[in-house]
This record gives structure tokens, C-alpha cells and sequence, in this order.
């Protein structure tokens, strides 16, 4: 296992201490830092601003890309109960909220601790930032990258620990603390003020960083900030800040004049070897101009949805075919022919079918294992992943022209996600908006007992009418993105901006399934339901912090 990486941060004097509360580990000031006193220090520095701690388990787990296997399937622990019923997690593991929540802090305190040593060497005296001063030193590429990762980390944290946005209620919902200054007291009191002035702190910090981001100086652009990820990431941002326009400028530029040249090469993916480990290895490759920002982390998330690692919940075959990846869609009617594994898709998913698990598992994110005394067989599971990609982007952008009623320039991105990813046998006609809301008013909206993949969205912001155009559309694009995203852990905060609700229910084998049916049927088709309002959405922040004094989440 990690070290407890709480001891390792408060012995490194970072800022997380006085959220956590944690004084009685103590043996060290926290302003006991090493001197930052020249740009190749700052970037070094810098390397640490990105999190080692993932959303990628507990999002998965919480989303409704599972469900129940059955109840006396010991394949499960505790932290995964946990997650999946939407429950205060107390279990500690590498992939629980309490670590993401510190790992966050822990960044954002060397991005603060950056931008001292920033004005210092610019020579600045105060705590702000002055551009023409920065700009002078030659600074204003690292500036960018610190103020880059302070943005998503707290970005991160508010979408995960708090209610999402909305411009009805986010002036009141309570949101994170924003840390704007490396903290030098032992034990000082913060308030987690609200959503909608989180959101105003990232909308500044990104808005100063997109003037001056920098491919220059980095070794490794792929798992720094560069400029393409940066465009991604505002896009994502203004997308969630219902700044339709913003998002659509910003994925414009990330994505270029020629969208399908820097998409996932799903047809070339479909000629490799039909191996987890060969294929995993090739979904992170920085050489690919999808892969936009690597971030590395202490996970077990390839083994729990690259293989069948839990196998108590998980992404199973009737949930693919009535609602996923092998539900009747808009590219053909769903057929024993068509849910075949071999078709469709250039790089469809595994089935693992037996006695005690069900799983379509998609081959994304590599379980790798890093031994620390391979004699004892003893070490820590981590992963690869990205944390944005050109095809998200793409469809970031549909979703936004959607929003602006740009519905044949949206249809036109949705054309180039369905025929990069659906081999041209199957689907080579355009998507347009007409057809897209024919389509749509053919399909019965999702119930417990005859699931669709259309669901009831619930957003705050207006959408139109059901079975309207926009409504109609934007199930398309919550569709493509569910298939686009499946076990990279996004899928949640869609379910959180659109107010979908999510039914638990538990499955059973079916007796009656043929070679090429879901081998599970409904068990019980209720047992737990997240409705569109319920304050479970936000995670609830860890003991720690709560006992330090920050106000905890209504439950």
C-alpha cells in the first residue's frame, strides 16, 4: 500500500494541514519550505501541482454505469458498498474521497507556493500578481502553469464536493475553500463560502492563464498544462459555468479546422492485438493527439474495471444492451446479429461472463503494479489516464451549440464522433437535427422496468420542452458522451448537471438468456433511488476537515 500521504504532506509543511486539523502530527512549522529562487526550481516545483490521487473509482461507483449484481456476491469491500450507495465514506483506501480531497490541497499549495517564488523573483512586493512584472522576468509561462493547476484542482473539488452550478442556487450552495496564498499559521480558520464565487476564482486564474500558456519549456508536454489542455480545460469549465459560448471558442481552438484528424483512431486501435495490456497501454500513448493531459495516480481503477476485480457491481451485459454501448441506437436497430461483441464497435469491449460475475469491460485505463519489495510481493497499484481528450472536447462542443441553438453545426459534431467510432458498415449517413429528434421521439423515456437509454433530464437551466429539438438533442449528446466516457469516471457529472436520476436495483441470472442475450435479469427493481434534488450529489467532505470546523454537507 501508499504511505499515509497526510503524514508526507504535513512533514513537507504544505497548506492541507489546516484543513484536515490535524496539529497533533505537527513537528514542523508549515512555512519550513526549501527556497524557490529560480525558474528551473519553480518548475520542478510545479511537478507536483498535479494530483497523484484520482475521481476515477468513486465516480464510476456512484454513476449508474452499474448496478447490483446480486446480493450475496462477495465480490465487493466496504469502500465500494460505500460508494455505490451513495454513503459517507469512511473506508481508507488510495481511491477514496478523503486522499482526493487532500491530494487536491496538497497541489494547490505548490501552485500557490510557485506563484511566491513567481512575484519574488519578478520582483513583486505583495501578495497579487502584477502581469508586466511577471511578463519582464520571463515568468508568465510558469505563472500560467501554477494558476492552470490551481484552477482544476479547485474545479475538481467543487464539482465533487459540492452541489453543481447553476445560476439559480449556486450563490448560496456551499462551496470549497479557495486557497489564493500559500498558508503560513498553524491552525487557521476557513469557510467554504459557495459555489458560484468558486466558479468567479477559477473563471480569473484560468482567464490570466490562457493569455500567457506556454508549450515552450516542457520536457514532457503531455503531462504538464500545455496549450491544448488548457483549451480543453476551459472548455469543460464554461461548459459547466452555462457559458455556452466560451465553451464552444475554447473547444474550437483546441480541436482545429480538421475534427477528425485528432480524434481516437478507433479503426487502428481495432487492428492491435485483442489484449487488456496491449490495448490499455495504447489508449494513453502521449504520441496521440487525443491524449491532451496525463496525469498519474495511486489507483486500483484498472483492476477494477479492466478486469473483473469487483464483481459485486459493474458495468454488466444487460445494462450494455438496454442502455449503453449495445442498446438500439441511432446508427441500426438492435438485433441477436448486431449484439454479437464482434460488431459495431472498431474497438468493442469484453464480456466476461461466469458464475459469479457479468461484466462488459473496456479496455482504457492499465492496471499497473509497482512492487516496493518484490521479494514480499509488496508495492502499490497506479494508473495512466487522461484527463482530457480531443474526442470529449468534441462533443463539449455539441453540447454547447446545442445550447446556443446551433443544432446543424452540433449535428455536424455528432456526425464525426458516430462514424469515427461505429465501423462505416454499420453507420455512414449524417446525422442532422431532424433525423436526430425523429429518432428520439421513437424512443420510450427510461423506467425501472423497461430501461432505454433515454432518460429524464432535470437541469436548472432550460432545455425546452421533451421531445422538443433541444431536449432531443442533447439526448444525443449525453448518449455519445456516455459511451465516449464509460470508465473514465465523467459520467457523474453529467448526472449531476442534468438532474438524471439514477435507480438502484439489484440483478439476477436469467435462465432464458440466449447465446447472444444479457445473461441477467432484473431482480428487484427498486431498492435506493438518487433523485434530481437529493443532497447526496455532493459528496460529503472527510471527518477531518469537518472537525476542524468546515460546515459538512447536508446528508
Amino acid at each position: 500500500m501508499k504511505m499515509n500521504k497526510i503524514l508526507y504532506m504535513i512533514a513537507a509543511g504544505t497548506a492541507l494541514v489546516s484543513l484536515a486539523g490535524c496539529d497533533k502530527f505537527l513537528d514542523k512549522m508549515p512555512d519550513n519550505r526549501a527556497e524557490i529562487n529560480t525558474p528551473e526550481k519553480i518548475r520542478a516545483l510545479l511537478v507536483s501541482a498535479y494530483p497523484s490521487n484520482t475521481y476515477l473509482t468513486f465516480n464510476e461507483y456512484m454513476s449508474d454505469n452499474v448496478d447490483n449484481i446480486g446480493d450475496d456476491n462477495p465480490g465487493t469491500n466496504r469502500f465500494v458498498d460505500q460508494c455505490y450507495a451513495w454513503e459517507d465514506v469512511t473506508e481508507i483506501t488510495n481511491d477514496c474521497q478523503k486522499y482526493f480531497w487532500n491530494e487536491s490541497y496538497y497541489c494547490i499549495a505548490h501552485a500557490n507556493q510557485a506563484l511566491i517564488a513567481i512575484r519574488e523573483l519578478s520582483g513583486i512586493d505583495g501578495d497579487q500578481l502584477d502581469e508586466k512584472a511577471i511578463v519582464a522576468a520571463g515568468l508568465e509561462a510558469e505563472m500560467a502553469e501554477a494558476l492552470l493547476c490551481r484552477a482544476y484542482n479547485h474545479f475538481m473539488l467543487v464539482n465533487e464536493f459540492c452541489l453543481n452550478y447553476n445560476e439559480q442556487t449556486s450563490a448560496t450552495d456551499l462551496g470549497v475553500p479557495y486557497m489564493e496564498q500559500a498558508e503560513t499559521q498553524l491552525n487557521p480558520k476557513y469557510e467554504r463560502g459557495n459555489v458560484a464565487h468558486v466558479y468567479e476564482l477559477i473563471d480569473k486564474d484560468l482567464q490570466l492563464a490562457l493569455k500567457y500558456v506556454n508549450d515552450g519549456y516542457f520536457q514532457v508536454p503531455k503531462y504538464h498544462f500545455n496549450v491544448k489542455a488548457a483549451y480543453a480545460f476551459a472548455t469543460r469549465f464554461y461548459l459547466f459555468y452555462e457559458k455556452w459560448d466560451l465553451a464552444a471558442e475554447y473547444a474550437t481552438k483546441c480541436l482545429g479546422s480538421q475534427p477528425k484528424q485528432v480524434l481516437r483512431d478507433w479503426e487502428s486501435r481495432s487492428k492491435l492485438e485483442h489484449d487488456r495490456s496491449v490495448l490499455s497501454n495504447d489508449f494513453i500513448k502521449t504520441s496521440y493527439n487525443t491524449n491532451l493531459l496525463m496525469l498519474t495516480a495511486y489507483t486500483a481503477f484498472g483492476y477494477y474495471f479492466g478486469y473483473p476485480g469487483i464483481t459485486k457491481y459493474s458495468h454488466n451485459s444487460y445494462l450494455s444492451f438496454t442502455e449503453v454501448s449495445y442498446a438500439a441506437n441511432i446508427w441500426g436497430p438492435t438485433t441477436s446479429t448486431w449484439r454479437n461483441l464482434s460488431s459495431w464497435y472498431w474497438d468493442p469491449p469484453v464480456w466476461y461472463n461466469g458464475s459469479t460475475y457479468d461484466q462488459i469491460a473496456f479496455w482504457k485505463i492499465p492496471y499497473l503494479f509497482e512492487y516496493t519489495d518484490p521479494v514480499a510481493q509488496i508495492g502499490y497499484a497506479h494508473a495512466v489516464y487522461p484527463a482530457f481528450t480531443m474526442d470529449e472536447v468534441l462533443l463539449n462542443r455539441a453540447e454547447a451549440y446545442v445550447m446556443m441553438r446551433e443544432y446543424d453545426l452540433a449535428a455536424a459534431d455528432l456526425t464525426t464522433w458516430a462514424h469515427n467510432i461505429i465501423k462505416t458498415q454499420y453507420f455512414s449517413a449524417d446525422l442532422t437535427s431532424e433525423r436526430i429528434v425523429e429518432f428520439y421521439k421513437g424512443v420510450k423515456y427510461w423506467t425501472k422496468d423497461e430501461p432505454t437509454i433515454k432518460k429524464h433530464l432535470n437541469p436548472a437551466f432550460n432545455i425546452g420542452e421533451e421531445g422538443g429539438i433541444m431536449e432531443s438533442m442533447l439526448q444525443c449528446v449525453l448518449g455519445f458522451k456516455r459511451i465516449e466516457n464509460i470508465a473514465q469516471g465523467l459520467r457523474w457529472f453529467d448526472i449531476k448537471r442534468y438532474g438524471i436520476e439514477i435507480t438502484r436495483r439489484t440483478m439476477e441470472a436469467d435462465p432464458q438468456a440466449g447465446q447472444y442475450d444479457a445473461s441477467l435479469r432484473i431482480a428487484n427493481g427498486q431498492v435506493d433511488i438518487l433523485l434530481k434534488d437529493d443532497p447526496r450529489r455532493a459528496i460529503q467532505l472527510p471527518q477531518e476537515v469537518i472537525s476542524a470546523g468546515l460546515t459538512p454537507n447536508p446528508r
